[in-house]
C-alpha cells in the first residue's frame, strides 16, 4: 500500500511540475509547439493552474487512499476524459508530437490500472480487518 500511495503521491508531483511549467515558462515549454498570441499564451497558463490543482489533489488524495476514494476516482476520471479529449484532437486536426501520444496513452490507460489497483488494495484492507 504505501508503494501504491508514493506512486500516487509522485504522480501529483509530476503534474504539478508539468503546470509550474507551463504557468513560468508558457506555451513555449510544449515540445513541438510553436510562437502563439497572447490569447493562446493566457489560456495555456490559465489551464495549466488547473493542471496544478489537479495535482496538488492528487497529493492529498496519496495521504488516504481509503478515506478519499470518491474523489481519488473523481479525478482519474477527469484524467482518463482528458485522453479521450486528446483523441478528439487527432481526430479533428491530426496527429501531435510523439511525446503526447504516449501522454495520451498513459492518460487512457493510467486511471483504470489506477483505479483497479486502490480497489484492490481497498478489498485487501477489507478482508484484513475481518
Amino acid at each position: 500500500m504505501n508503494t501504491f500511495r508514493a506512486l500516487i503521491w509522485l504522480f501529483g508531483l509530476v503534474c504539478c511540475c508539468i503546470a509550474l511549467s507551463h504557468i513560468a515558462i508558457g506555451p513555449s515549454v510544449i515540445p513541438g509547439s510553436i510562437p502563439v498570441n497572447a490569447t493562446m499564451d493566457s489560456e495555456d497558463r490559465f489551464y495549466a493552474t488547473l493542471f496544478l490543482g489537479f495535482g496538488a489533489a492528487m497529493i492529498w488524495c496519496s495521504r488516504d487512499l481509503a478515506a478519499r476514494r470518491g474523489a481519488f476516482g473523481a479525478l482519474l476520471l477527469i484524467f482518463f476524459l482528458g485522453g479521450i479529449a486528446r483523441l478528439v484532437s487527432w481526430a479533428a486536426v491530426g496527429p501531435p508530437d510523439a511525446l503526447f501520444v504516449f501522454l495520451g496513452a498513459l492518460e487512457l490507460i493510467l486511471p483504470p490500472l489506477f483505479w483497479l489497483l486502490n480497489e484492490r488494495l481497498a478489498q485487501g484492507r477489507k478482508s484484513g480487518d475481518s
